[in-house]
């Protein structure tokens, strides 16, 4: 089956990891992506490591893992563009593309004359997307972002890590570049509302994508908290600002994640954990006064959790559909059975390294199913066959351009 973006070619002027990010997402979705890379060396990611994928031998390659996140179904193409030859090529390409995507810093393509007013010349229908720390515009813009500045600058890491007076008190960051993340599926999201706008009016436009307003919408709840009260909600560790239970507890051999959702779930818990007269109790009867009291109702229930172990716990609880977990480290992500029948474990076909793993899509599509094309490439691996399926370009002049340090 052919992916429902199959008739979709992107050119991916991007790096790092919001915007291939995104590309990646679109080629698992279908769209043919063209990744624009600097000759030698590449998107950056390519050395960040350790670790780096290893060959066949179970020697380093020059590709670290980080790099082969965000960039399965793609083809490399090497071309120098500071350079005029290298500039005509990809005002080539992009005649044959639908979309461009670019996260360098506001005006930083215009002297390439790779700038949004530049290729709508070329091409007016085009959908072009600039992924930027701040946006196109405001006092910021000029700006560098980078995720960690934004998770905190964004409000995030305010409300992550353990309360003051609590041992290891501290902003936190989330574990992953989260606000790179988020912006490469709103990224996603902005490219395919605007290709439905193209295919209905013919028209293209530029999509301003910045990880400040992404990581600032995405607070979500934490946002509407404060708006709506005037109070910026603090870290709270592991509790929820709006809901009680809603947090870890230590049992005898480990810890638990108990998410109760409502109050007929917290009436199960407690006939469970043998104290009904908890949730009797008019302190503890609704959510809301269970939040209002929550520094009382918390050490009650930390004294009878602990006294079981985990396994007990969590097989007497789902058995009543009381919500609740372990905290998993990675290797047992990868080991859990509800993970391996989603398949989100994938092994892919590198042209160094053999087999290398790739972590599956979570989108099941029953029609137009993510398909895994290929594996993360080689740095200029598809340079040849792109320049001479798409713009025609024979062998002596791949070998001129390659002499003359525009291909890579």
């Amino acid at each position: 089956m052919s992916g429902a973006l199959s008739h979709i070619r992107v050119l991916d002027l991007s790096r790092i990891l919001a915007g291939p990010w995104a590309s990646q997402t679109l080629g698992d979705l279908g769209a043919e992506i063209i990744k624009i890379e600097r000759p030698n060396s590449g998107d950056d990611t390519r050395q960040w490591g350790p670790p780096y994928v290893k060959d066949a031998d179970g020697n380093d390659t020059n590709d670290a893992a980080y790099f082969m996140s965000a960039n399965r179904n793609k083809k490399s193409v090497a071309i120098d563009m500071a350079k005029p030859e290298g500039q005509k090529l990809l005002h080539e390409l992009v005649k044959q593309c639908d979309v461009v995507i670019e996260n360098f810093k506001v005006g930083g393509l215009k002297k390439y004359n790779l700038d949004y007013e530049s290729l709508k010349a070329i091409k007016p229908d085009l959908v072009y997307c600039s992924i930027t720390g701040f946006g196109q515009n405001g006092p910021y813009a000029n700006r560098a972002g980078y995720d960690f500045l934004i998770q905190g600058m964004g409000g995030l890491m305010s409300v992550t890590g353990q309360p003051d007076g609590a041992d290891g008190a501290s902003p936190m960051k989330v574990g992953v570049a989260l606000a790179d993340i988020l912006t490469g599926l709103y990224t996603v999201i902005g490219v395919q509302a605007a290709l439905a706008h193209r295919d209905k009016t013919g028209e293209g436009q530029h999509i301003d994508v910045a990880l400040l307003d992404v990581q600032v919408a995405t607070l979500a709840n934490q946002a509407l908290n404060y708006l709506a009260s005037g109070n910026a909600p603090t870290r709270l560790g592991n509790a929820h600002p709006n809901i009680v239970p809603y947090q870890t507890f230590a049992t005898s051999d480990g810890h638990m994640i108990l998410a109760v959702g409502n109050d007929g779930q917290f009436v199960k818990f407690c006939e469970i954990a043998g104290i009904p007269e908890i949730a009797e109790d008019e302190r503890f009867k609704t959510n809301a006064s269970r939040v209002k009291n929550r520094e009382a109702l918390a050490p009650i229930l930390q004294a009878r959790i602990e006294t079981q172990s985990l396994d007990w716990w969590i097989t007497n609880l789902e058995a009543q559909a009381v919500p609740c977990g372990p905290i998993n480290t990675i290797d047992r992500v990868f080991e859990d059975p509800q993970v391996k029948h989603r398949e989100m474990q994938q092994s892919l076909e590198h042209p160094i390294a053999g087999q290398v793993p790739s972590v599956g899509s979570p989108l099941k599509l029953s029609q137009t199913p993510v398909e895994y094309k290929s594996a993360p490439p080689t740095l200029g691996q598809h340079t040849d066959e792109t320049l001479g399926e798409l713009l025609n370009l024979d062998a002596d002049t791949l070998i001129k351009l390659k002499a003359d340090n525009i291909l890579g």
